[in-house]
């Protein structure tokens, strides 16, 4: 008689990491203006999620600071927890999905757009550490929830009104 094999799904909330390996999956929801950044080694079957709320850590007002929180130092963060995994940083990818633009500002200019910064942000981060971006899913006005599987290192896009898709 076949075992079935029990795929166990690892929950990252709202400026929130983890890390996973096989027969573990990663999912985060509730990405609005949030960047969901996954990135993993392949061949070592390692991956990481970063749930990014907002772009720059330099923002805020406090010492101690959440470093999932924000895109310059969540990513980076990450990126060294899968190294102590096991994570080769040349053979890194990542894979993004959120940023939307929740809502509709007539004035607030460039302050408003968190969905887009942050998207622009994470991307600035990931070139700075020579990590490749092999899919994304960003932008419009929906909100989404991710699901990473090293299995297939597919990540799978649920968007509020629009279904679903793997990139």
């Amino acid at each position: 008689m076949t075992e079935l094999l029990k795929v166990e799904v690892v929950k990252v909330g709202i400026a929130d990491m983890k890390i996973v390996k096989p027969p573990c999956s990663i999912r985060t929801s509730g990405l609005g203006s949030c960047v969901g950044v996954v990135v993993y080694d392949e061949k070592k079957a390692v991956a990481g999620l970063v749930h990014v709320m907002l772009p720059d850590s330099s923002l805020t007002k406090t010492g101690q600071i959440n470093v999932a929180k924000f895109a310059d130092t969540g990513v980076r963060e990450l990126v060294q927890c899968l190294v102590k995994e096991g994570a080769r940083i040349p053979f890194l990818k990542a894979k993004l999905a959120g940023g939307a633009q929740m809502f509709q500002f007539a004035s607030g200019g460039d302050l408003m757009r968190i969905g887009p910064r942050n998207v622009e942000a994470v991307r600035k981060e990931l070139a700075h550490l020579h990590i490749q971006i092999v899919s994304e899913d960003v932008g419009g006005n929906s909100g989404r929830t991710i699901e990473f599987n090293l299995k297939d290192c597919l990540l799978n896009i649920r968007t509020v009104n629009k279904g679903t898709k793997n990139i």
